[in-house]
């Protein structure tokens, strides 16, 4: 479904990825792993047409993207929750559904309202709240539900539960993993590793802009000098 060959991207003079390769199947959860700093927002922008690519090819759907602005590559059928949420503050929730909603997919059993709300009941009881009035869950619930309503094939979440309290962690997990019984295809970045082990099919380890390790959750539980390495804090 979406394939990263050799991927160089950066700010400015600063190069931020050294040859990236990457691929995600579909109906397949890949993680994204690695301490802060390491390039893991970097290869989302470069993903979504944000930052420019310098070497390297994207390809989604047999379809080369990287050379796309990113309002083509979204309209593709990327779902992304960006870091930091950026729902709209001065909407409220049913608007922030609604606003973009589309069907991308071309799915015969699309996201509606009742759907994504199902998955997040919480925001079943927050319509007519607006972004600003949420909590930073129900904020990234929202992300998430937004997403969803465009009815991706492929859903990105950057930091899917950074700064969030445990309670609401696990909801985000136990919404994420109802996604994944329905097949969807999701590439998600955060820290918390057991999760992500019960969750994602594959991983990629990010060191310094290069992909240093790759392989399944059984590979990875099994491998302690990666985890300490890379991801120990």
């Amino acid at each position: 479904m979406l394939q990263l060959e050799n991927i160089e991207s950066g700010y400015g003079g600063s190069q931020a990825l050294f040859g990236i390769d990457l691929q995600i199947n579909k109906g397949e959860v890949v993680s994204l792993l690695g301490r802060n700093g390491m390039g893991k927002t970097t290869v989302v922008k470069a993903i979504m047409g944000i930052n420019p690519v310098s070497r390297g090819r994207i390809v989604f759907n047999e379809t080369e993207i990287h050379c796309r602005p990113s309002y083509e590559i979204a309209r593709l059928g990327f779902g992304l929750v960006p870091e930091g949420r950026q729902v709209f503050a001065n909407l409220t929730v049913r608007e922030n559904l609604v606003a973009t909603a589309a069907n991308y997919s071309a799915s015969s059993d699309p996201y509606t309202l009742d759907r994504v709300m199902s998955i997040f009941p919480k925001l079943a009881s927050r319509q007519s709240h607006y972004g600003n009035q949420l909590s930073g869950g129900e904020q990234q619930m929202l992300a998430i539900a937004r997403a969803l309503m465009i009815n991706p094939r492929l859903l990105i979440l950057d930091e899917a539960t950074e700064g969030l309290a445990p309670m609401v962690r696990e909801e985000i997990w136990q919404g994420l993993e109802l996604l994944k019984q329905r097949g969807e295809s999701i590439l998600v970045i955060d820290k918390n590793l057991d999760a992500l082990l019960g969750l994602a099919d594959r991983h990629y380890v990010m060191e310094k802009g290069k992909v240093v390790w790759s392989g399944a959750s059984a590979e990875l539980v099994a491998d302690a000098q990666i985890q300490q390495q890379y991801l120990g804090v």
